[in-house]
């Protein structure tokens, strides 16, 4: 999908790159949050996330749709190669139903999160938490950092 540089802004830390959508609302938890019609939400993961996440293999969804939501509430998995993560949801609503194309091609997590790649609808309001593209940034940056130093103070001897 060609990136419109109107609508995203590059952002590059260490050995980290993207292009962040500004149309978006960001979680503390990676997610984005995209308003497609008056209180009707797609949710996806972020490049971030998908990066540490790694290569998708499945996904599962647990939710019907028409049940109600609250945040933090288990919605499915993900599946990856090295490990099954929980999906939640990032905000109170009812569940409108999951992304069908991932049924068949979860790597659009991957390859297209911020369009294709997204994962479910809620009709709901984003948590207070929610913040805009420039203080997921700061989010992205304090979270970088803290991995960086993190990565200094982990013993170079890696025996067993």
């Amino acid at each position: 999908m060609p990136v419109d540089p109107q609508r995203t802004i590059y952002y590059k830390r260490a050995r980290f790159t993207t292009r962040l959508p500004i149309d978006r609302l960001y979680s503390q938890a990676h997610f984005w949050l995209l308003e497609e019609e008056p209180g009707v939400w797609r949710i996806g993961l972020t490049r971030f996330a998908t990066r540490m996440l790694g290569d998708f293999v499945e996904l599962r969804f647990e939710v019907l749709p028409g049940r109600d939501l609250e945040p933090g509430q288990i919605v499915g998995s993900i599946e990856g190669f090295k490990a099954v993560s929980d999906l939640y949801s990032v905000m109170h609503g009812n569940f409108q139903g999951s992304n069908p194309e991932l049924e068949h091609d979860p790597a659009l997590l991957d390859r297209d999160p911020y369009e294709r790649g997204w994962l479910y609808r809620v009709s709901g309001k984003p948590p207070e938490t929610s913040m805009d593209v420039h203080g997921y940034i700061g989010l992205l940056d304090a979270t970088v950092e803290r991995m960086l130093q993190e990565q200094k103070q982990a013993p170079d001897d890696k025996t067993c």
